[in-house]
């Protein structure tokens, strides 16, 4: 039965991918369909209820200046809020929130529901249609079927899912959501290699079973601050984390239920997160740690939840039970919801193009943890890049891709479809080889105007950007005129810092080169008027000029291989001198440019040497025939 006109985009899933998406797709013109199996469920967060942190907090200031949503989901519904990374640079500096995941869900739902050329069916879908090997639609459990011009798959971790705890196992989405089996077994069918991914999650405690006297405590940055670009800054101080740690009694009773642990028993053979790993999976591959931390961070003052951070666990009951009341402050905790391991089915992304369209089916995008990846961050910007194109593709226009030296965003999906990934792939601060230019307070600067060049971020909020622009500009140019004498006072607080005496006048910018001077400093000595995040940007960028001159240069060659696009008649069969290696990589992953290609692992530099020959004597040949 077919329901309704078609559509130009259909999204489904309702998580953070899938949010993004949707959004994205409908607030750049295209008449949208989002399917997702619970509306209550919207942008649930079934892990750690918070947003941001190192490369995630840079993700998400990166979705907020092309125009999305996430950052101001965040400032919706944030409780606690810290900076992170502050002793190691401004390069890797960023926030992070704890938020409460119901406003953050209500703040995601009421913009799913308020935005024009989106429709929201609660349904399950059970087929991917196909014709003529472009995504036509979808099927929903009940029989009827939906069409579209583009289709966007972003399950999250629900396709063919299996929940575990200690001995037992079944068929479950997170925290109790219905699986995706039926549309998982479509997928395959539709040809797309796939594998199976792990992840675990924490018990949940009692607030008042928690003898909060008895913890460390963790309070929130007590300056105003905001996610978004666009919103306004607060000070958030609503809820205090508690931090304490694992000890020798806590181990040892994990250690006595290994025979009933899943992971230790061999019943998951599945990876899980590298960098986010279970308790149970802590003690086995570091036996010689004595003592692990843990972070008790309360959830919803409604629901009473704590979330118990770095104490994952796939354990049966009783181990959680015994295992957490071994730690300080948790003697009489109470779970609520117990931990457990989730293994769903996963897309290899090897198999998409960089604007994340399936090579194999036309018209087909996929966004999220479907894709491999873990994390909300992660999913949210995949997710807002593949509505973008599928809306481009729609009205016929030509794909948005981000590369490396624009964002994180576009680090995290070259990664994807050039390496592909057999693990949870997490955005991590090291992947990004251009994280000098790529930093938290200046995304901005570098993705508004695309943002707003593809029609998704709003003339309103475009404007308030370049009004910024501007006055950076004015700040710039008044402290690199501004002279600051040799003076005694002057002398004196430069020495209290300590920094070497002026023997003649200096110009603001001048003194802010200094790696010692800290931009307050000058701010007050100079009684700048501008905002302080303005101040603070063109401090970094002035401590930073030297190294960020020297990878602009590794910018501008890196740019130049990914202009060199890879034409169709190169046939990597035909190559002579290609390793076999090189050659299988090749034919596999179908680069779109010789940068991509040289990023293939297992594809020495000889290759893309014998590759780029090959291209440019094809284009020669092509000139020479016109």
């Amino acid at each position: 039965m077919y329901i309704g006109e078609k559509y130009d985009v259909i999204v489904i899933g309702g998580g953070h991918a899938g949010c993004e998406a949707a959004l994205s797709a409908a607030r750049m013109g295209a008449k949208t369909l989002m399917i997702c199996l619970y509306l209550d469920s919207i942008a649930m967060m079934p892990c750690n209820p918070s947003i941001g942190g190192p490369a995630k907090g840079h993700i998400v200031r990166e979705i907020d200046a092309l125009g999305g949503e996430c950052a101001a989901a965040a400032d919706a519904s944030t409780r606690h809020l810290r900076w992170l990374n502050t002793s190691k640079g401004a390069a890797v500096r960023t926030l992070r929130a704890q938020c409460s995941p119901r406003r953050y869900s209500d703040h995601y739902r009421m913009a799913l529901l308020t935005q024009r050329n989106l429709e929201l069916h609660q349904a399950q879908a059970s087929e991917l249609l196909i014709e003529d090997g472009r995504a036509a639609g979808v099927k929903i459990k009940t029989g009827q079927s939906f069409y579209a011009e583009c289709v966007i798959i972003a399950t999250g971790t629900y396709l063919d899912s299996r929940i575990y705890i200690g001995t037992t196992a079944h068929k479950s989405g997170p925290l109790g959501m219905v699986a995706a089996t039926d549309f998982a077994k479509s997928l395959r069918g539709c040809g797309l290699d796939m594998g199976r991914l792990r992840t675990d999650t924490t018990p949940r405690l009692h607030y008042d079973t928690i003898d909060w006297e008895a913890l460390d405590c963790q309070r929130s940055i007590d300056e105003p601050q905001a996610f978004s670009h666009f919103g306004e800054k607060k000070v958030y101080d609503e809820m205090i984390c508690g931090l304490t740690r694992t000890n020798a009694r806590t181990h040892e009773i994990i250690r006595k239920y290994f025979g009933k642990s899943p992971l230790y028993t061999g019943k998951l053979g599945t990876i899980g997160p590298r960098y986010c790993p279970s308790i149970d999976d802590k003690i086995i591959k570091f036996p010689e740690k004595e003592t692990h931390p843990i972070f008790l961070e309360p959830i919803t003052p409604e629901g009473k939840e704590v979330y118990v951070q770095n104490f994952s666990t796939s354990m049966c009951l009783e181990a959680q039970f015994e295992s957490v009341r071994t730690i300080k402050g948790c003697e009489r905790a109470h779970i609520l919801r117990p931990g457990y391991a989730i293994e769903y089915d996963f897309v290899m992304p090897t198999q998409l193009k960089p604007w994340l369209e399936a090579k194999a089916v036309k018209n087909l995008f996929l966004a999220g943890q479907v894709n491999g990846t873990s994390g909300y961050e992660e999913a949210a910007g995949q997710g807002l890049i593949a509505g973008i194109n599928a809306a481009l593709r729609a009205r016929g226009g030509e794909p948005f891709v981000l590369r490396r030296d624009q964002a994180y965003i576009g680090v995290l999906i070259d990664d994807l479809v050039t390496k592909g990934t057999n693990e949870p792939y997490r955005m991590l601060t090291s992947r990004c080889e251009y994280r000098l230019t790529l930093r938290h307070d200046n995304a901005a600067e570098r993705l508004c105007q695309a943002g707003h060049d593809v029609g998704l971020l709003p003339d309103e909020k475009y404007e308030k950007y370049l009004a910024a622009k501007e006055a950076e500009e004015r700040e710039r140019i008044r402290i690199s005129e501004y002279k600051i004498p040799p003076s005694e006072e002057v002398n004196e607080k430069l020495s209290e810092i300590p920094s070497s005496p002026l023997c003649e006048g200096m110009s603001a910018a001048d003194l802010l080169r200094r790696p010692e001077v800290d931009w307050k400093f000058v701010y007050d000595m100079t009684n700048s008027a501008a905002e302080e995040e303005i101040f603070e940007k063109i401090s970094n960028e002035l401590k930073y000029e030297g190294y960020v001159s020297r990878q602009q240069r590794q910018v501008e060659k890196f740019r130049r291989m990914e202009l060199l696009k890879i034409p169709p008649y190169i046939k990597y069969g035909e190559l002579t001198g290609l390793s076999d290696e090189g050659r299988g990589k090749l034919a596999k992953i179908s680069p779109a440019t010789l940068g991509q290609a040289s990023r293939i692992p297992g594809v020495p530099p000889t290759d893309i040497q014998l590759l780029w020959v090959a291209i440019e004597r094809g284009r020669r040949g092509a000139d020479a025939a016109k």
